[in-house]
């Protein structure tokens, strides 16, 4: 019998001792370079945990509720749920329904799978949810009806729960396992059933994109890596008739989801250049001799380099990070035939011999993201265990010596999936070159105030559009530094504060002299009475520190002033990253409720009062602070435009 992975064996002693919820936020580094077979058993270890005893250690921890329903037995979907989530800090609330119970759970808003709120509802479809109905024998024509019909119900499901619930609910496409196939003998036969299976598999993808809060998983993706569809001996004892593999798999697609839903996606890949971008070393081999574009490797280089490409043209921030002197680096990615990235790819290429923990965390700063938003892919054993060492929130990637699977093993995780891309996703690189440029004519000044005048900062205002909602939800979702009560939206959820009369979503807009900086930030207001609540204020880290966020909470309290209120009063919810604005409302003229203030000195940030830190604060619109007068505002709410 082979050892048990120190990782494993950990909270296995964890669990025993009665202190796994106390050093849960030590797990995700234990799960970390696990294999699948080791993640099942952790994940059985961690299920035996109760959720709210680790909520109650660490309230920051954030949980996922997760409902599960279907047609086939979901035993091993738990234990495989709540590893996955835990190797990205998460915490799995699982509400798992009944035995082949997802047409009523689904269909009636008033079953078990509504009661429990999902964040994530996972209707998680199988083979035999089609061939249960079909009678022996059978023919390509009778699946083909059995087919329309459930994809029918299935459309009919998903238009209930999206138009119910405010969670996301995932489908998946039904991987058609070879022994239906093989009992038609005849090859016309055959096509015409795998044509009817993959055009039912191509409806319900389809279906995102008349749901919003719907996302479909291609299970015909994964069973491509060489996962078995089915476990004979479990599909006809157990009825379990997805393995126990291609379970564990999918979980690590929701894994991937429940971290884009909680704020956790990361926003910059960060490369190394020798052996990682390239064969060799550069300052050995010289830009004539490193491997790239020429050969077997030098074509599985540039492969590598299409795929990291192929990530940056899609809103994530590229950059390298090497051990190398920086005016051969720039020759190679100028002027090398074989290179595929080139030096206008990147936002930042470092090439030095610092130590590359201290050049990420720099980097992190000057890009104004969290050293956890970094993403950083290596082919040194030493150099990543160094900042996995130094900075644990960063994912680090495992490259080595084959550059072929250097592809694989970046994609591996899904670091950068998110739901949906945006016309502002696309523009994020460009907009992160120009705030270099920012930084840069900084400085040539004397004084941040000299800046800011010479900036020609320009802020609008004004109440969200249609057209707006995806990329104001994704805000929501995606900002933690700037984002005062973390409070994560569906777009349906956006859409519906909009629509409410009580209720404003407010859009914030910035440009300069560099360009323009796209939708920012969002403004969440509601009316009770005489009082206007900010239910939540959010601002993009790309605009800090500029001037916007005081403007724009000047126009509101006019705004509430003109309209007859007598008070304006807001909330704060600490979270890991959002300290930075926990005095923003009383620096503004806010004064707390019920109290003198956050204490900076408590570190739990709940002000020793148990309430997790959440706190109230109140303006009473007697003395409204002018916007500063370095920027010029359009005010959409029918203020005063300067």
């Amino acid at each position: 019998m082979g050892a048990v992975p120190t990782g494993i064996g950990q909270i296995s002693a964890w669990l025993r001792s009665g202190r796994l919820a106390e050093r849960y936020p030590e797990v995700p580094g234990l799960l970390t370079g696990l294999d699948a077979g080791e993640l099942a058993h952790a994940g059985r270890l961690l299920s035996r945990l109760d959720p709210d005893e680790v909520a109650r250690s660490h309230p920051g921890v954030p949980s996922v509720t997760v409902a599960i329903t279907g047609h086939g037995t979901l035993a091993p979907l738990v234990p495989a749920l709540t590893a996955e989530l835990a190797r990205h800090g998460l915490l799995l609330r699982p509400a798992a329904g009944d035995f082949d119970g997802y047409v009523f759970e689904l269909s009636d808003p008033g079953s078990a799978l509504y009661a429990a709120d999902p964040d994530l509802a996972l209707c998680v479809l199988d083979p035999a949810v089609v061939f249960d109905e079909v009678a022996a024998p059978w023919r390509p024509e009778d699946v083909e009806r059995v087919l329309a019909g459930k994809l029918r119900l299935i459309e009919g499901l998903a238009g209930r729960f999206t138009g119910t619930a405010r969670g996301t609910l995932v489908l998946n496409t039904l991987p058609l396992p070879s022994q239906f196939t093989a009992q038609l003998t005849d090859h016309r036969s055959r096509a015409r059933l795998g044509a009817a299976w993959r055009e039912a598999g191509a409806a319900l993808l389809r279906l995102s994109e008349a749901h919003e809060s719907l996302v479909t998983i291609d299970l015909d993706a994964l069973v491509a890596e060489g996962i078995p569809v089915t476990d004979p001996r479990m599909d006809l004892y157990a009825r379990m008739h997805l393995s126990a593999e291609l379970l564990g798999r999918y979980a690590r697609e929701i894994g991937h989801l429940a971290r884009h839903l909680t704020g956790r996606t990361k926003k910059c890949l960060v490369v190394d250049l020798d052996g990682t971008l390239w064969g060799g070393v550069l300052g050995d081999d010289g830009p004539e001799g490193i491997e790239v574009g020429d050969g077997r490797r030098g074509e599985a280089f540039s492969a590598f380099q299409r795929t990291v490409k192929q990530i940056g043209s899609q809103g994530v921030l590229l950059a390298a990070v090497s051990k190398n002197d920086p005016e051969p680096v720039r020759q190679v990615l100028r002027e090398h035939p074989g290179m595929v990235l080139r030096e206008d790819d990147f936002v930042r290429v470092v090439a030095n011999w610092r130590p590359k923990h201290d050049n990420l965390a720099e980097l992190a700063r000057g890009l104004n993201i969290g050293v956890d938003s970094l993403v950083f892919a290596d082919d040194s054993d030493f150099e990543r265990g160094l900042v996995r060492r130094e900075l644990p929130g960063v994912a680090v990637i495992d490259l080595d010596g084959e550059p072929a699977l250097h592809a694989g093993r970046l994609l591996a995780d899904g670091w950068f999936d998110s739901r949906d891309l945006t016309a502002e996703d696309r523009a994020r690189p460009a907009r992160y070159r120009e705030d270099l440029a920012r930084r840069d004519f900084l400085d040539t000044f004397d004084s941040l105030e000299g800046y800011l005048a010479e900036l020609d900062v320009r802020v609008r205002l004004e109440p969200v559009t249609e057209a707006q909602v995806p990329r104001v939800s994704q805000l929501t979702l995606r900002t933690n530094q700037f984002n005062l009560t973390t409070r994560r939206l569906q777009p349906a959820d956006v859409r519906a504060l909009a629509a409410d009369p009580d209720a404003s979503v407010l859009a914030v807009h910035s440009a300069d002299r560099f360009g323009d900086n796209g939708l920012v930030g969002a403004v969440f207001l509601r009316r009770d009475g005489s009082v206007l609540r900010i239910d939540n204020f959010l601002l993009s880290c790309r605009v800090f520190s500029r001037g916007i966020e005081q403007a724009c909470l000047a126009a509101v309290l006019r705004h509430a002033a003109a309209t007859d209120a007598t008070a304006v009063l807001a909330g704060y919810r600490p979270t890991a990253k959002n300290g930075k604005v926990r005095d923003f409302y009383p620096r503004q003229g806010f004064r707390r409720v019920g109290g003198d203030g956050v204490d900076d000195h408590d570190e739990t940030g709940d002000g020793g009062n148990g309430d997790g830190g959440a706190a109230e604060f109140r303006h009473d619109l007697r003395s409204i602070a002018a916007a500063p007068a370095h920027l010029r505002l359009i005010d959409g709410l029918g203020g005063e435009t300067r």
